[in-house]
């Protein structure tokens, strides 16, 4: 089996072990293997509701190599709404109405400024960190409040593509280990308006691109292997 990195398109709705349990039966299938002989990872999870590149690992040389892919900086396009928080950050949670202030396009410029270069962010609680062995997300969903500490994280880049409240549409560059999610929630405080990310694409990991990824319904047992690439 060729081994390497596929550039993969993940659509909105589908987990991130979606997407590789997909493509692992399609190289088992073509390999006449069963799935869990073949070694398919990813190199960093995005959310269900969220869409864009995904790098999967094809082969054990490549699983062994995660951190290396998912320790660079990655690029987001989202969108904010404004005056209403959400228990996880995004659209898929329960909504809570917060402000009917509608900031000005000087104020919301004044707050995106402040959240440039290093900041200390604390993870959402409907996260996949680990506490004492068990996920966050596990605690948050029995109704605990997760200990979550701030982590240093490093926007490189926040600006503002399109302001109608309430909708914000936002890019940002951003090291590994930041949360959008998190970013939201701390803008809409800031404001004191409340916020949630309606929609999240990722279109960059260090080089690599969106532009340059195929869509799950392009892949089939004939063609999976020209989309490994080796790096």
């Amino acid at each position: 089996m060729k081994q390497g990195i596929i550039l993969v398109n993940k659509p909105e709705g589908w987990t991130s072990f979606d997407v590789v349990n997909y493509v692992r039966k399609i190289i088992a299938n073509q390999q006449h293997l069963k799935p869990k002989q073949i070694k398919v990872g990813h190199s960093g999870t995005l959310d269900p509701f969220a869409k864009g590149l995904l790098i999967l690992l094809i082969g054990k040389a490549y699983t062994k190599r995660a951190e290396d892919f998912s320790k660079k900086d990655k690029t987001y396009t989202f969108e904010l709404i404004l005056g209403k928080r959400s228990d996880t950050g995004d659209k898929t949670g329960q909504l809570e109405e917060v402000s009917y202030n509608q900031p000005s396009l000087e104020e919301l410029q004044a707050v995106i400024s402040s959240f440039r270069g290093e900041i200390n962010q604390i993870p959402p609680a409907y996260s996949a960190i680990k506490i004492d062995g068990i996920r966050a997300y596990d605690l948050a969903r029995r109704g605990l409040k997760p200990n979550l500490k701030p982590r240093l994280v490093k926007i490189s880049d926040l600006s503002i593509e399109k302001y109608v409240y309430p909708r914000v549409q936002l890019q940002a560059k951003v090291s590994s280990g930041t949360y959008i999610r998190s970013l939201a929630e701390d803008i809409g405080i800031a404001l004191k308006t409340g916020a949630y990310v309606d929609y999240l694409e990722r279109t960059t990991i260090d080089n690599y691109s969106l532009k340059n990824s195929v869509s799950l319904k392009e892949l089939n047992v004939s063609n999976i292997e020209q989309f490994i690439s080796s790096v």
